[in-house]
């Protein structure tokens, strides 16, 4: 059985998989990215996991992997194979691809941002396959999106499209990490949303899903949060909107757990603000914390096609 390898290193765990040429996961399993051990010992975990998983492959098919991809958090410098930078890892400048190409003895291995990732595979096998055009947005910690073109991914001159978390939404509002203030991670994310909770009364340890609940049961201290978030991210998405004019958004990430509870008033809020725009399709995406794996997957079969034709 023909098989590439797919990996997606994440702050706290790695998922791993083989994946046929149809987009299937033939096998799938997880491992703990160790990052308290430092970002030597991550890239080393990451290798380790990849040389598994080819052995496994071996065993299983009677073959090695033909290519692999591997979907990393931070910088990424996707065509020169470089994790440039993580803060969730503490790594820099780490050469994965010729490192992952050396350790699969010499097959083709493709590097992508993980964000990226996942919305290549909601564009290809989730909630956008069929769309010309599609932004992709996570909600979770932070907020980021990817941008869907005919089937690709859009990285931008520098690697930094999709970055909607840094729109400032808030004008003096709360600082972000990265420098502004009143960012729309900073407002709409589900880390926010889970310390404007903890503030309103919620509790010390309260998180988003929790917030999302006591919406559910009518709490009006919740009531408020919920508001504030979900009209910061609709000005957010409003001006993505007008500069990109999908045709469908995709919503994933842990706050879009909240299904409908976040689904309804959002879509409304968006089509209040909107004046000549055309309101998008808004749906939830469909492949859940598989999909960075699954489009680590793609990219790989991508890279094979290249090396292929060349």
């Amino acid at each position: 059985m023909r098989h590439v390898i797919a990996l997606d290193v994440g702050g706290t765990g790695m998922k791993g998989a083989l994946i046929a040429p149809s987009g299937d996961r033939l096998y799938e399993t997880r491992r703990p990215t160790e990052r308290a051990r430092g970002p030597e010992a991550v890239v080393a975990s990451v290798l380790d996991f990849a040389d598994e998983l080819r052995e496994h492959g071996i065993a299983a098919f009677g073959e090695p992997a033909a290519a692999a991809g591997v979907a990393v958090p931070g910088v990424v410098d996707d065509a020169a194979g470089i994790a440039v930078y993580s803060s969730n890892i503490g790594w820099r400048d780490v050469p994965m691809r010729a490192l992952l190409t050396d350790r699969l003895h010499g097959v083709p291995v493709a590097l992508g941002h993980d964000l990226r990732c996942g919305g290549l595979a909601e564009g290809r096998l989730g909630a956008g396959r069929g769309r010309e055009r599609f932004l992709f947005l996570a909600l979770g910690t932070g907020i980021a999106a990817a941008i869907g073109i005919d089937g690709r991914i859009e990285a931008g001159a520098h690697g930094y499209a999709g970055e909607i978390g840094h729109i400032v939404v808030r004008p003096g509002g709360r600082l972000c990490p990265c420098g502004q203030t009143g960012c729309l991670e900073t407002e709409a994310s589900a880390s926010s949303v889970a310390r404007a909770w903890a503030e309103a009364g919620g509790g010390e340890d309260a998180t988003a899903a929790e917030c999302a609940t006591a919406v559910e049961k009518g709490d009006p201290r919740a009531l408020a949060v919920w508001r504030d978030a979900v009209a910061a991210l609709a000005d957010g998405l409003v001006t993505g909107l007008t500069l990109l004019d999908p045709g469908t958004l995709i919503v994933g990430g842990g706050l879009a757990e909240a299904g409908e509870t976040l689904f309804a008033p959002l879509r409304a809020a968006v089509e209040r603000r909107i004046t000549f725009q055309k309101l998008p399709l808004i749906v939830p995406a469909a492949l859940g914390d598989a999909a960075g794996c699954l489009g680590a997957g793609l990219l790989a079969w991508d890279r094979l096609s290249v090396e292929v034709s060349a």
